[in-house]
């Protein structure tokens, strides 16, 4: 099994959806553009979001595991996925990535 790296790719913010319909929240979100994170094989890294892990979990699993070319080679790098959290409000997008460092 692979390590995997999760790096945040962008962010988007749909503000008139959060006036429109969010109960107000402090720090909704912590994730930032740059920041990366690597996942020891498939368990979830120390600081990501719940919410993001719950919709990339499966991905980071099969890539740990060597999975190649997901949904009919989508990826040029055919050992990597784009994934967004399933945030409705402020969605970000995550590359992740397999590396060909072993877990632990």
């Amino acid at each position: 099994m692979k390590k995997v790296k999760i790096t945040v790719m962008r962010q988007t913010v749909y503000q008139d959806l959060i006036d429109q319909y969010e109960n107000p929240m402090q720090n909704a979100c912590d994730m930032k553009v740059g920041q990366v994170f690597i996942a020891n094989g498939w368990k979830k890294p120390e600081g990501l979001c719940d919410s993001a892990w719950d919709s990339m979990s499966a991905f980071v699993m099969a890539l740990a595991h060597g999975a190649e070319g997901l949904y009919d080679g989508w990826m040029k790098n055919s050992r990597s996925a784009m994934i967004s959290c399933n945030d409705g409000f402020r969605p970000v997008s995550f590359l992740i990535e397999a590396l060909d460092e072993e877990a632990d």
